[in-house]
């Protein structure tokens, strides 16, 4: 098979889709890996180390997307749609819930989308979605920390603080692996943290691991609401697997919290869990809604790409050796986990969540893979 790697032309996107390392695995298996010239540049990969490891380096984006399979970091921005056709594979991030153009153009150009993250295992967990959930949890405090800065339009709070002064409090709205990984980062700041999960077994789990040093209440609209409304920082990071995500914090919550009050959504890219929340960029990131600063940049792992790039390039890589070898069909009948990353196949949407999102009409994966 032909694969290729085309360079990312979202809003300061340092990632690629695959490393050299990955290159040399497919090629040495007899496929054909086409890489676009300067696509690893932001994870700090040369031209001459893709070519080492057996790529073909081409200067156009249209070489590329001429591939059997197209393996990419973000989803296709509207320059890409000329690209799709019948043949295709496209395997990447999607988050298709949150983007009704992309869906349709997928569709209607009859592509196979392959979306990381909605390949789950039986356990539901999802490995391709997991990298970047880490990376952007550890982030969004960071990111926050910085904006609570007074020259950045926050209140001027340390979220450690010092002696005699009150530690930051940090809100964080849900308990998987991104609001793990920011509870990892606000705890060892030193920062009082309060997580809110509906799941009992994940409230048990992070109360075990973390102990006194973070508050674990059921996610309700009372609790909510009750710890927004206090928070320096709060973090969305809710996640209902391919659907939009739901909205758990309300204008009027928004409008109670304090001026300079910092508010991240890691779950912008499903449409964002805040609902004064919309998507920005890293060149854009903040805007205030009510005094409250908001940052809502949907790829925010984008820009620590020498951490992203291998992160998630260590879990798909698998995948598309999988796909290369077998095909997509042949791969999934014996793959559930990757049959359940199909979002649209033979011009149908295959993922239920995207197609209720859409108000489209919904045909099941399994229908193709008899």
């Amino acid at each position: 098979m032909i694969i290729g790697v085309p360079k990312e032309i979202k809003n300061r996107e340092y990632r690629v889709g695959m490393t050299p390392a990955g290159v040399q695995s497919l090629v040495q298996r007899g496929h054909k890996v086409v890489v676009q010239n300067a696509a690893g540049e932001g994870s700090g990969i040369c031209d001459d180390e893709y070519a080492s490891a057996g790529a073909t380096m081409v200067r156009n984006a249209a070489d590329v997307w001429a591939a059997k399979m197209v393996v990419k970091v973000k989803e296709p921005l509207q320059d890409e749609y000329k690209y799709f056709r019948d043949d295709l594979i496209l395997y990447t991030y999607l988050h298709l819930a949150a983007e009704p153009e992309l869906t349709r153009a997928l569709a209607e150009k009859r592509v196979s989308a392959v979306g990381y993250e909605t390949i789950a295992n039986p356990d539901g967990s999802l490995p391709l979605l997991r990298p970047m959930s880490e990376v952007a949890g550890r982030m969004a405090v960071q990111v926050g920390a910085t904006y609570l800065e007074k020259e950045h339009g926050g209140k001027g709070v340390l979220l450690g603080g010092v002696p005699g002064t009150r530690r930051g409090r940090v809100v964080i709205l849900g308990g998987g692996a991104a609001g793990k990984g920011a509870a990892t980062v606000a705890i060892g700041m030193g920062a009082q943290v309060t997580l809110l999960d509906v799941r009992a077994d994940t409230m048990g789990y992070l109360e075990d691991v973390f102990g006194g040093a973070v508050e674990a209440l059921y996610s309700n609209p009372t609790n909510i609401a009750q710890a927004v409304v206090r928070a320096d920082l709060v973090i969305g990071a809710v996640l209902v697997t391919g659907a939009v995500a739901p909205k758990l914090v309300t204008k009027a919550m928004v409008e109670r919290m304090e001026k300079g009050s910092v508010i991240v959504d890691i779950a912008i890219d499903q449409g964002g869990c805040i609902e004064t929340c919309h998507p920005t960029s890293h060149d854009h990131p903040t805007y205030e809604v009510h005094g409250v600063v908001h940052y809502c940049v949907p790829n925010m792992p984008g820009a620590v790409a020498q951490t992203s790039t291998w992160a998630l390039t260590n879990t798909t890589i698998a995948y598309a050796i999988k796909i290369a070898d077998l095909g997509l069909i042949a791969a999934a009948r014996g793959d559930r986990a990757l049959a359940l990353g199909i979002n649209c196949y033979d011009g149908h949407v295959t993922y239920e969540p995207v197609a209720a999102a859409h108000q489209l009409a919904y045909r099941p994966t399994a229908e193709f893979l008899r």
